[in-house]
């Protein structure tokens, strides 16, 4: 569908109003079909809507933001950019509540890699748009998240993070600090690690959709 500002599929929920949304944002160089192999084994009740990041790349797949390669700084990360993909997001979030039978105050954000940075960074930015937090494989990058935080704003959100304690391509110490950060602003959280590198192991996917069936 295109007609709203984010391409992306959508798997209907068996409800007819008012479902739990769940918004998949894969990782960088991928595509919505990725994290939309996990739709089939997922609760029926939720309307599914699998999004496409806005940059493509060359010669294949899609980028929230670009990740430069460079001798002088190494790997960084564009954040300017990475903050209008998160505000393209919720624009999107909101598109979506007026397009859809949706239930806006039901509102599941699973991200994977640079999907799950974004994930973070719109729950702690825009924490009255979301309940709930799936970040695999991902990190809390606060450059790209405001500092004025209040505990209240936060206390209805609940996070699931997980990361594999051999991933290659983000460090797992990274993910290690965000429970350190959701802690400080009274955060509800699950933290698990999984014996693999930077993907989803089945028993990852078993735990967190046995978390998120208690939540919708």
């Amino acid at each position: 569908m295109t007609d709203l500002s984010l391409h992306h599929i959508t798997r209907p929920s068996s409800l007819k109003e008012n479902a739990p949304l769940l918004l998949m944002f894969h990782g960088y160089g991928s595509d919505e079909n990725d994290l939309y192999s996990f739709a089939s084994e997922l609760p029926e009740e939720l309307y599914i809507i699998s999004v496409r990041a806005p940059y493509p790349m060359q010669p294949y797949g899609n980028a929230w933001y670009a990740i430069n390669f460079d001798a002088e700084k190494g790997k960084w990360n564009d954040n300017e950019q990475a903050r209008q993909s998160r505000d393209l997001i919720v624009t999107f979030l909101d598109e979506v509540i007026n397009s859809y039978p949706v239930n806006p105050d039901n509102v599941t954000l699973l991200g994977f890699s640079q999907g799950s940075i974004l994930s973070y960074a719109v729950a702690l930015t825009y924490p009255e748009k979301v309940n709930n937090i799936i970040a695999l494989s991902g990190y809390i990058n606060t450059d790209i998240i405001p500092d004025n935080h209040n505990p209240e704003d936060y206390s209805h959100l609940h996070f699931f993070c997980s990361h594999g304690n051999v991933d290659q391509v983000i460090p797992v110490e990274w993910a290690r600090q965000s429970p350190e950060l959701l802690k400080a602003l009274h955060i509800k959280y699950e933290y698990h690690e999984y014996p693999v590198g930077h993907g989803v192991a089945p028993q990852n996917f078993y735990d967190f959709r046995s978390w998120l069936s208690k939540l919708i």
